[in-house]
């Protein structure tokens, strides 16, 4: 059930609410909006007194029922736009947001200078994997807490708050300490637990789409989240595998206004992992923005040739500073700035 209070509301009218909610045998999730507060009672009501009885109450405006699975991202419980702000920087605002950085942290130099050129052309927050998931275990796996240390130097530098891919519940609180923005990667997407702990650690959690990931599954998966009193949930679709081997993956842009249709949460394109083609991810950055992407997800390199990982997805500093140029009439015709 979804109650929704009415404006003006005191703290302790408030809170009032929520004791009763937790009498009646409920689970209660407040969300605070800027006109409204609105609180997810999570709760069987076949074994409990019907919620209905709160519509008496003078605090309340309505009592509304989701029938959908996912309550607490469904649109349903939270029918304006919900926003996420990571530091000085807001996503899901009439802004659009561009994260951009390599793929992998490498080192201090390709990091520092790849940190100043994606900010110099515009993106707001820094990107780059210091834990990294490869399908071999040969292949280089991040340079974990060094590289932490790294984007926290970078941030310092620039200014630009950072996002890194969390990929073990032991390292939870760790990479909380350095990052502004927890990534859940493909591979982690119904990992639950993983999940779980990086609510708790009250960051921003980016939820990457899972390789064969259903949307319901998805919209299930960032319900992990908020229902871990945890309210910054950003989306990401990253493509999915099909048959198609033309592409690493296949950038599934009608995501976008689904989410949008059933969520209240951001949405952010990654056309990097979508593509796995740095020639494709400027026409795919073009096409997130005009489908109503709140925020694209970039991976950049000094010198992509020489990358540690996935090299052919990454684009040049001066490809994204060309990116950024071109991208400015599709922003402004979706109504963003």
């Amino acid at each position: 059930m979804i109650i929704v209070l009415k404006p003006n509301l005191s703290s302790k009218e408030q809170s009032a609410v929520v004791k009763e909610i937790k009498r009646l045998g409920y689970r209660p999730h407040v969300m605070r909006g800027v006109a409204r507060t609105v609180i997810g009672a999570i709760g069987d009501e076949t074994a409990h007194q019907s919620l209905d009885v709160l519509r008496a109450w003078p605090q309340v405006e309505s009592v509304t029922p989701i029938q959908k699975r996912f309550k607490l991202v469904s649109r349903e419980a939270h029918p304006q736009n919900s926003t996420v702000k990571a530091r000085n920087v807001v996503i899901g605002a009439r802004p659009l947001v561009v994260m951009a950085g390599p793929c992998s942290v490498e080192s201090e130099k390709q990091l520092m200078e790849t940190a100043h050129a994606v900010k110099a052309a515009g993106a707001q927050i820094l990107r780059g994997g210091a834990f990294k998931p490869r399908t071999s275990p040969y292949e280089f796996q991040g340079l974990g807490e060094k590289g932490l240390k790294l984007l926290a130097k970078a941030r310092k530098e620039t200014g630009l708050p950072i996002i890194t891919e969390l990929l073990s519940q032991d390292h939870a609180e760790m990479v909380a300490e350095y990052a502004d923005i927890l990534q859940i990667g493909a591979r982690n997407a119904q990992n639950f637990q993983l999940l779980i702990a990086a609510a708790k650690t009250g960051k921003p959690v980016l939820l990457k789409r899972g390789l064969s990931m259903k949307i319901e599954e998805w919209l299930l998966a960032g319900e992990y989240v908020l229902s871990n009193d945890n309210p910054n949930l950003l989306f990401c679709e990253r493509g999915i595998r099909t048959f198609e081997t033309y592409t690493r993956n296949t950038l599934d842009l009608s995501a976008v206004p689904i989410i949008k249709q059933e969520s209240h949460c951001p949405v952010v394109i990654d056309p990097s992992q979508g593509a796995g083609r740095a020639d494709l991810v400027v026409a795919m950055c073009k096409g997130a923005v005009a489908m109503g992407a709140d925020a694209l997800l970039i991976e950049v390199h000094p010198n992509p040739k020489e990358a540690w990982s996935d090299g052919a997805q990454q684009l040049t500093l001066d490809g994204f500073s060309k990116l950024m140029t071109e991208l400015k009439p599709f922003i402004a015709a979706a109504g963003r700035e």
